[in-house]
């Protein structure tokens, strides 16, 4: 015997191993759990974007579509939206959606003509009254005129519902521009009527102006298509 005992021997060969700066086992599982569930967020965040821009883009598609359509039928009314004007006299935006009432009326698709809009303060016509002169100086009778207020298309289009329905009517034609003619379909059906569109083709808005004009436009209707056109003109004034 050398004097060294079993317990010696046993320390020798196995000593004790300071784990105090390792790793915990578990760390990397944390952290790639972490990762994961990150890749999943920005997929679902990518997979939304995609799907409301290609909603967005489909609704501009429509916006344009029905801007170049004209749906020209016998109904009870022709109503035209609001433009503005300056001391009675219609701008050439509004100028050129009442030449196409014009033609409309002539053509004889419906024995009624409604005008809408009001004024802004200090003006001494409103939209409704100098739409309606127009029309009269060029050969639509006055009293196949109604006037209807509204200090925005909703406010007008509603004005122009309660007044039908209250004769039986709800069978309309809307004119205005290319750009604007979807949304007040969509708000005019919206409301309870039956509702087609015929979007004057002498407006002075083209071009890029058009564009743009049609890419807010889509904006418009892809959010009031999903909570409604009421809810949307409270929230936007």
């Amino acid at each position: 015997m050398d004097g060294t005992s079993a317990s010696d021997e046993l320390t020798e060969v196995a000593p004790m191993v300071d784990t105090r700066d390792s790793p915990a086992p578990d760390a990397p599982v944390v952290g790639g759990a972490h990762r994961r569930r990150w890749r999943v967020v920005r997929r679902v965040a990518l997979v939304t974007v995609a799907v409301f821009a290609t909603y967005y883009l489909a609704t501009l598609w429509v916006v344009h579509r029905t801007g170049n359509s004209d749906q020209a039928r016998p109904v009870d009314a022709i109503v035209v939206l609001g433009a503005a004007q300056y001391d009675g006299r219609p701008s050439p935006q509004l100028a050129a959606r009442l030449d196409h009432v014009v033609e409309l009326w002539q053509q004889g698709w419906a024995p009624l003509v409604v005008t809408t809009g009001s004024n802004q303060p200090g003006d001494r016509f409103t939209e409704a009254e100098a739409s309606a002169n127009y029309l009269v100086d060029r050969g639509v009778p006055a009293d196949a005129i109604m006037q209807v207020g509204g200090s925005t298309s909703y406010d007008s289009l509603r004005e122009v519902r309660d007044v039908l329905h209250a004769r039986g009517l709800q069978r309309v034609l809307l004119v205005s521009d290319p750009y604007h003619a979807l949304r007040t379909r969509l708000v005019s059906q919206e409301l309870g009527l039956i509702a087609y569109v015929s979007p004057t083709r002498t407006s002075p808005v083209r071009g890029t102006d058009a564009f743009w004009r049609e890419a807010k436009e889509a904006a418009g209707v892809a959010v009031g298509r999903l909570i409604g056109f009421d809810r949307l003109l409270g929230l936007t004034g």
